[in-house]
């Protein structure tokens, strides 16, 4: 079995491939001071609830965008899984041409959702990932990353208001029941869950504008599933995009393992 790991700011998405069928995935938090005893533990237990053990993984594939934890994550596969890592990064298969300025200043999670929704949904495509920050990638109709938007997350918009205005506090970010808030906690889940719908209209628009033709929107994320739910601007869902990029990538680089 693979084991997919997508590393990202504030939590890891962890994925089991049995070949294409993704049958486990799991979400933990990143703690940058934790070793890799630790997290190999965490793992292991993790597979555990599958009735799993470290035999049943043949390999391991990382997309990291924070390359502090990758050596800790690369001795995680190599003492727990017995297996050498597969980094994403340059020098890998993708399938994509990379058209950034700089492709070293990439997240390997752009990249990765780029190869996973081209493959899956064909191009052009955009996509719109929303993690800590909220990344948009375009490709064009000849499938080429042309480059993208970064906004700040809604998890961190939100948390800067609750911190920095004095008069407001932490609301659950539900559906208000209409734009104009008629009390503080629901004027404060107008402004960030219609602002943010706002944005990912506005910038969709503009990458639509800019790519030509009809491209396919699709998000991915933790608040994917809840924004697409106020915007028709977002075509498919799909929660697991990053995961099934990862495992494209090994394939292409490893078929032969």
């Amino acid at each position: 079995m693979l084991l997919a790991l997508d590393i990202g700011n504030t939590s890891i998405h962890i994925g089991l491939f049995d070949g294409e069928k993704l049958v486990a995935d799991w979400r933990i938090g990143v703690e940058r001071e934790k070793s890799p005893d630790e997290y190999g533990v965490l793992l292991l237990t993790l597979l555990f609830t599958r009735r799993l053990g470290p035999d049943d993984i043949d390999a391991c594939i990382i997309g990291c965008d924070v390359p502090p934890l990758i050596p800790t994550f690369e001795t995680v596969c190599q003492r727990y899984f017995d297996v050498d890592a597969l980094v994403v990064g340059h020098g890998l298969r993708t399938g994509v041409r990379i058209l950034y300025d700089n492709p070293k200043q990439l997240g390997a999670d752009r990249i990765v959702d780029a190869v996973s929704a081209i493959r899956q949904y064909g191009a052009p495509v955009i996509c719109v990932d929303f993690g800590t920050a909220t990344v948009f990638d375009a490709v064009n109709e000849h499938g080429d990353y042309l480059g993208g938007a970064i906004a700040p997350g809604i998890g961190i918009a939100s948390e800067a208001l609750f911190s920095r205005a004095a008069m407001l506090y932490r609301v659950q970010l539900d559906h208000p029941p209409a734009a104009i808030g008629k009390n503080t906690i629901h004027a404060m889940q107008s402004g960030i869950l219609f602002g943010y719908v706002g944005l990912v209209e506005g910038l969709v628009q503009r990458f639509k504008d800019e790519l030509g033709g009809n491209p396919k929107v699709i998000g991915t994320g933790g608040w994917a599933a809840q924004i697409a739910s106020e915007t028709d601007c977002i075509d498919i869902v799909d929660d697991d995009l990053t995961l099934t990029g990862l495992r494209l990538i090994y394939e292409m680089n490893c078929h032969d393992k």
